[in-house]
């Protein structure tokens, strides 16, 4: 493996919130670092909620975000494998983005080696304890018939609907994402401890959390959240020397 090249995480974009002109503001930043990172890009990972909300009808989707689709499309058609995760937002990716772009698609946590490196990757959404009122309302989306059944309402409707559900879902949690709940407290790592008990991996990525967090969890293993793009703008290298939470200035 080169090891001039590295291995690039980013999540949590949620384009199109809060209003068009953030949106496109925090678009053309994400594309910006794209451009940056591509020279020595082995392969990127974009760790799930890349939308606010998306959803393909047959002959519809949601229209804006070319900027960020056309740079993708350029990267994977330049031999860089790019990976776009599901998130608990952007869950109703179907075909659409991975026969346009070119990306590998994954709705559920992956297991990959680079650099002699074990890593666990995943938005995650759903994973570890509690919350036991999302883990059916996810599985509730997930399934066909309702998928289905929403696809049967107009385009304009239900692009409303979601992005009200949406906005009410962002006032309740308010600022919770901010706060640090003790590694006790934090579901994400109590996760990655459960895995531990299993077998070894060297890091455990998600998104999800929207909080940057670099957390030993004993003395090989680290859980790395890859924060947002709405307030931190951080992102994971990982090459031959090790990994590395940085933010995009």
């Amino acid at each position: 493996m080169n090891n001039t090249k590295k291995i690039y995480f980013a999540s949590d974009f949620h384009l199109g919130v809060p209003t068009y002109e953030k949106s496109l503001e925090r678009e053309k930043k994400i594309v910006a670092w794209l451009n940056h990172i591509e020279a020595t890009a082995l392969e990127i990972f974009l760790v799930g909620d890349i939308f606010d909300f998306w959803f393909e009808y047959k002959h519809a989707i949601p229209k804006g975000f070319v900027r960020l689709q056309g740079k993708i499309a350029e990267l994977t058609d330049k031999g860089i494998p790019v990976h776009i995760f599901t998130g608990n937002h952007d869950m109703w990716i179907f075909d659409y983005i991975p026969k346009e772009l070119g990306v590998q698609l994954h709705r559920a946590p992956i297991v990959r080696e680079f650099f002699g490196k074990k890593i666990y990757i995943g938005h995650g959404d759903g994973l570890g304890p509690g919350d036991k009122g999302y883990k059916f309302l996810k599985r509730v989306f997930e399934n066909k018939f309702c998928q289905w059944c929403f696809a049967r309402l107009h385009p304009n409707f239900g692009f409303w609907l979601a992005n009200y559900s949406s906005r009410k879902s962002r006032a309740a949690t308010g600022n919770d994402d901010e706060k640090f709940l003790g590694n006790e407290n934090e579901w994400l790592y109590i996760y990655c401890q459960e895995q531990l008990q299993k077998q070894h991996f060297d890091y455990f990525v998600f998104g999800h959390r929207h909080l940057p967090l670099d957390l030993p969890l004993n003395e090989r293993a680290r859980y790395i959240n890859l924060g947002d793009w709405i307030q931190y703008f951080t992102y994971l290298e990982i090459g031959e020397d090790g990994g590395e939470l940085k933010k995009w200035d």
